[in-house]
């Protein structure tokens, strides 16, 4: 397959351009820097320059053009202000559906957050919050899409601990930490199962081996 990633220089996205190139894929994924090129191309992965926060879907289509799958692994990142997180969580994951959607690549999965989806307990951090708002939005705009074969992936507390290939993943499975490593390991098992389109899950770490658990929650 031909699999491009937005985002494509953010922790979860280069380990998921390794296993992917491991395994044969071609796989592009869209950054915003120059000096980032290198990084991906270590990976394995074609970099493409494009900024999401001020691109046109024309352009963002025209990075999608021949591709099978679409990952949206963007993010504002730690230290952003509330602005960020709505014009990068939200609008730039609206517009790399849109440009999805006419450049015909259907399979699409996003990287979301466990709590979203519903409004921040009282006494939530405001820039936090402002972060779990922007991606419900994202998911709920995601969610109405007919032209694409969505799955929104919603990962408990990110860690860097080494991956141990195994998770709990199910449309709830409570709060609880997940290696990045795992998270890519889940989203490239995923873009492999097209039986998951139309589902909204959380993954947690856990004891089901990562095949398993994909083929368990996509009924085959």
């Amino acid at each position: 397959m031909r699999i491009v990633i937005a985002g494509g220089h953010g922790k979860i996205a280069l380990r998921l351009e390794r296993l992917l190139a491991a395994r044969g894929d071609d796989v592009a994924g869209i950054i915003r820097k120059p000096e980032q090129a290198d990084d991906l191309r270590a990976a394995g992965a074609e970099p493409i320059v494009c900024d999401l926060e001020s691109a046109t879907v024309d352009e963002v289509a025209a990075a999608l053009r021949g591709a099978d799958a679409a990952v949206f692994a963007a993010g504002a990142g730690p230290g952003s202000g509330p602005e960020r997180k709505h014009s990068v969580d939200h609008a730039a994951a609206v517009l790399f559906a849109d440009a999805a959607e006419r450049a015909g690549a259907r399979r699409y999965i996003i990287v979301s957050s466990m709590g979203a989806g519903t409004e921040p307990a009282p006494g939530t951090d405001p820039v936090f919050a402002e972060y779990l708002r922007a991606k419900t939005a994202a998911d709920v705009d995601l969610s109405a899409r007919k032209d694409l074969d969505w799955t929104i992936l919603r990962p408990g507390a990110l860690t860097d601990d080494p991956g141990t290939g195994r998770l709990q993943l199910a449309a709830k499975t409570g709060r609880g930490p997940i290696p990045r490593d795992d998270v890519a390991a889940v989203l490239a098992e995923l873009l492999d199962t097209p039986s998951t389109a139309g589902l909204t899950l959380e993954v947690i770490s856990g004891p089901t081996p990562v095949p398993v658990a994909v083929k368990d929650i996509s009924g085959n």
